[in-house]
């Protein structure tokens, strides 16, 4: 063999190590981004319903809770009561309209049987609500309190996650993590919206 022919299979060996490690690197990211995308829509999902648990809480007690036992107690033990408005309108003799509203109770649905039927969420275990996926155990924060808005005392929760997979997320001290609601505002929305 000459020289040219030994430089030759040198190269060609090179170059197959380095497409290997290039190929490896470009799938590593694509595999991780497909990961982080995963675990997001499960914490997503989490703070969705964890959203609907801390409304019907409010609903039934008038304010939001910053406590999981009292928030996975009332899951498990609470009710919503069904609730049916009527409007009367009646014609006065002076051609206004006087309207009467009632309400009637018309009964009340257990809150794990309204919110977290099998139908709506098959495999939902009620003591990993908390738990923010891929996080190792880690718990979602939950905030609840009362703030002056134009006057008025008004109720708001933020529930966030505290552990983010996403690098982008980490920044700033876990500024841009999911979360749910406002500490400031009246709202309930989530920052993926």
């Amino acid at each position: 063999m000459n020289l040219s022919k030994i430089l030759s299979y040198v190269v060609l060996a090179i170059a197959a190590v380095l497409a290997y490690f290039l190929v490896d690197g470009i799938k590593f990211k694509i595999d991780e981004t497909e990961r982080i995308a995963q675990i997001e829509e499960r914490v997503i999902e989490k703070l969705k319903m964890i959203r609907d648990a801390q409304k019907a809480y409010q609903s039934s007690n008038g304010q939001y809770t910053d406590n999981w036992d009292s928030l996975l107690n009332f899951i498990e033990t609470g009710k919503i009561w069904i609730i049916e408005r009527k409007e009367t309108t009646t014609l006065l003799d002076y051609g206004q309209e006087e309207i009467t509203v009632t309400y009637d109770t018309l009964g009340s649905v257990p809150v794990m049987d309204s919110l977290f039927s099998a139908d709506k969420v098959p495999n939902f275990r009620l003591e990993t609500l908390p738990i923010i996926p891929g996080s190792n155990g880690k718990r979602f924060e939950l905030f609840a309190d009362k703030i002056e808005k134009s006057g008025v005392m008004v109720s708001v929760f933020e529930v966030r996650d505290v552990a983010p997979v996403n690098p982008a997320r980490r920044k700033n001290n876990n500024e841009k993590a999911l979360r749910v609601g406002s500490r400031t505002d009246v709202s309930t929305a989530g920052n993926w919206e």
